[in-house]
């Protein structure tokens, strides 16, 4: 499974930076990454990080948001393309994780309502019994979310809401990215140093 890749989709929900410290730290552990990101998350990245509209614009406005060491893992897909290899289920994954999700993301994967490439390969990747993982980043959560949810998880999809932990004692914001990022690689057995682990002693 290791040298499979994992699909990454970036949505238009607060937290841009969990999806991109998410690819950054696959890349460090050399794991190749099927990347989508949506406009809406290029507005959010645009709001919450120091990149600029000019160099979110563009086919190749993915490149400015990480280095070269980063997009050496990375396969880059438009996430209109519906015709690209997430979209087929004959194409072998790892699985695929959503960081962050919006709710409208969520309502379309719990609903089977695939307009675009990130909800048809979240489509997939549940038919094909491959593990789906959503950080979603709403709150608060109404009754339609919750359902929503709770659908998914009865799925196995695993919903993570971006509620990181304080017993780290977290120093920096990044902290708080990477203890969600962190949580999410250890649904799928991926080893990483992100985060302290949880211990009496």
């Amino acid at each position: 499974m290791a040298d499979l890749p994992i699909i990454v989709a970036i949505t238009g929900a607060s937290g841009a930076m969990y999806g991109i410290r998410l690819v950054e730290t696959l890349a460090l552990l050399k794991r190749k990454v099927f990347l989508m990101i949506t406009n809406p998350a290029r507005i959010v990245m645009e709001a919450e990080t120091d990149l600029n509209a000019k160099q979110l614009a563009g086919e190749k406005f993915w490149q400015n948001i990480f280095d070269k060491k980063t997009q050496k893992y990375i396969t880059y897909f438009d996430y209109h393309d519906v015709s690209t290899l997430p979209a087929s289920g004959s194409y072998r994954t790892a699985g695929m994780i959503v960081a962050p999700s919006s709710g409208a993301t969520l309502s379309a994967i719990a609903n089977g309502s695939s307009r675009d490439l990130v909800e048809r390969a979240a489509e997939v990747t549940i038919k094909e019994g491959r593990k789906l993982a959503l950080i979603l980043r709403e709150t608060p959560l109404s009754a339609i979310a919750l359902e929503n949810m709770l659908k998914l998880a009865r799925l196995g999809v695993h919903i993570l809401p971006a509620a990181p932990a304080f017993y780290q004692r977290p120093q920096r914001i990044e902290d708080l990215y990477d203890f969600m990022v962190g949580r999410a690689l250890d649904l799928f057995g991926i080893e990483h140093k992100l985060y302290k682990r949880w211990s009496k002693s």
